[in-house]
Parts: C-alpha cells; structure tokens; sequence
C-alpha cells in the first residue's frame, strides 16, 4: 500500500519522482495513492510514450482522468491536453498515444451510486467569474462530492473552508500556497480537511477535489 491513510495529510511534487514501469511498455507510471500493484484504489502520474498502447480493460469503481500534455485516445476519441473525463464502472477501452501524453488518473474510487460518463475539454470550456481575477469551471458533483478547476489572473487568496470531508488538489501550472508552504506545477496535495489559508499566484491553474475521502 502507498498514502491509504485518508486521515493523512500528503504532498508530493511529482517533478522528483522517477518513472516506474507498468505491465505495458512504453507506459510509466509516478505512484501518489496505491492500494494494490494492479488492482483497488489508485492515484497516478502516467506517461504514453509516442505509439504506446495499453490492453483493452474496464476499472470497477470507475476511472477519472485529466490529460496534462499531449493527446490521450482510446476507441471513443482523441484527447488533447486540458480534457477531463470519467468512465464509470462498466466502461472500458483500450488506450494509446500516437503522440505520447502524460495523464494524471485516479482509479477505483466513485461512489457507488454515481455512473456519470462525461467529457469536458477545460480549455474551450466556458469557465466562471470571467470578470474576475479567480475563475472557476465546474467538472461534477456527486452528493458533497465536487470536482473543479480554479485559474487566476492575480495573486488571490481562496476559500476552501467547505473542504471538511477531504481535500485534493494538483497544480497544472503556476503556484499555490498553503499557509505559507510552496506548492508548484506538478506538485499534488492531499488533506483529510483544508488547511487554514489558501493562496493562487498569478497565472495559476489547480485542479481540486473536495469532500470524497470520507
């Protein structure tokens, strides 16, 4: 097992970690959250080499993926950076990269009752708050479950107080401040509840997941 302790609070900047072999060559994989070797709850950084392809498979539980660089594809399509998408439990596909990507993705882990299958391209998508300095794109909500996107034109603090069933959060791009701790691209955080103050430098963009990990 690897940070299955959701009463623990983690962070890793994922820039540090070396690559590791999967079942599948040309697919590497940075372990966050692991439950089982191949199998159960599980939270990665994987990278397609250019041609590299992965079996056909299904994920019970679910799979929740955000392509961080390059284009992810399977039988349903091309999926160019920014895209975010969940296959529920009964889905499954055969993945490749033409090109190569790297995917940040978190396996086995929606409630049991939510089936949403969904795909939201982040970068065309029509964010909130487009007059102001923090926007905000809502990705999905299941029950206290919410998943979204934050970008700053500025310095901002944010408000994460509702955080009391769990935090998770990754930088895409810029810097993020926890108190006054540095978190920066690549880096991922995982709290059982948010921290006191939160805080976006200008030119930032995160990915946060609240209240799932109880």
């Amino acid at each position: 097992m690897l940070n299955m302790d959701f009463n623990q609070s983690v962070s890793i900047s994922t820039h540090r970690q070396s690559w590791v072999t999967s079942p599948m060559p040309g697919v590497w994989r940075k372990p966050l959250a692991r439950e089982d070797a191949e199998q159960g709850h599980a939270t990665s950084i994987v990278r397609y080499d250019p041609g590299a392809s992965f079996s056909s498979h299904g994920h019970p539980k679910g799979e929740e993926i955000l392509v961080l660089q390059g284009v992810f594809s399977d039988q349903t399509g091309d999926y160019a950076a920014g895209t975010y998408f969940r296959n529920p439990e009964g889905f499954s596909h055969a993945p490749f990269s033409h090109e190569g990507c790297i995917i940040l993705v978190k396996l086995h882990q929606f409630q049991p009752d939510d089936r949403a299958h969904l795909t939201v391209q982040t970068d065309t998508a029509s964010w909130g708050g487009t007059e102001s300095v923090l926007q905000r794109l809502d990705l999905h909500q299941h029950n206290d479950e919410q998943v979204f996107m934050l970008k700053s034109q500025a310095d901002v603090e944010l408000d994460l107080s509702n955080a009391l069933k769990g935090l998770e959060l990754f930088v895409i791009e810029g810097e993020l401040f926890e108190n006054q701790q540095l978190f920066s691209q690549g880096c991922w955080i995982r709290r059982p509840r948010a921290a006191h103050r939160y805080r976006l430098g200008p030119g930032t963009r995160v990915w946060i997941k609240v209240n799932h990990l109880s």
